[in-house]
């Protein structure tokens, strides 16, 4: 076996194993983006998430009931920082309720992402000022590490919707329609995400 092949299989497991305890991850949600040609936005995201690592060790019965609420404490302090935070409700099994919504102009801010970390990166947007041209993403995850979150038990499943009237140079969406409500040249793209398994979400506006 050449070292190559050895650091892969040794650094897997270790990825995997950082992943599955250290990340928030969305179960049911509905996410939803205004952005105008302008650059002008609005983020929204209301739905289910969990905390891989509070509803690993409670499944295991390696977490009991007083770890527990000192774990619900940290996971509601760390979203409560963020401001944009509108409702935090922890239900059980390490899952909590959240809604978030945050606007403003991407051309000033370069970038806007849920939940405000870099590391627990769920949904967001990047502006390039070089190419006048804004990316949207959902957090991308390896497909060995959604097997394995599959195999724990944890599982999502939620729409993404962008309403624009900026010229769309590419997407993944499931369906196109007019956005009535907007008007004008607004569409409407939606992502309806069936599962764990489904495309990372993708799309690029070019903004004048």
């Amino acid at each position: 076996m050449t070292t190559i092949k050895r650091v892969k299989i040794l650094v897997l497991p270790v990825f995997l194993s950082v992943f599955l305890s250290a990340c928030y991850m969305p179960i049911r949600f509905d996410a939803e983006i205004e952005i105008h040609r302008t650059g002008a936005y609005d983020l929204k995201f209301d739905g289910y998430m969990a905390s891989v690592e509070l509803y690993k060790g409670l499944k295991e019965g390696k977490i009991d009931a007083a770890t527990e609420k000192e774990k619900i404490k940290i996971i509601e302090t760390d979203f409560k920082r963020d401001t944009a935070v509108k409702e935090f409700k922890y239900f059980k099994q390490g899952h909590f309720k959240v809604k978030w919504h945050h606007n403003g102009d991407l051309i000033k801010t370069k970038s806007v992402s849920f939940f405000n970390s870099t590391s627990e990166y769920i949904i967001g947007m990047r502006y390039n000022k070089e190419t006048r041209k804004i990316s949207m993403t959902t957090k991308s995850v390896a497909k060995s590490a959604k097997q394995k979150l599959y195999d724990l038990g944890l599982n999502w499943t939620g729409k993404v919707r962008v309403f624009t009237d900026a010229k769309v140079v590419s997407h993944n969406a499931t369906s196109v329609t007019e956005n009535k409500r907007l008007g004008g040249r607004f569409m409407t793209y939606t992502w309806d995400v069936k599962n764990i398994f489904s495309p990372t979400t993708s799309m690029i506006l070019q903004i004048f």
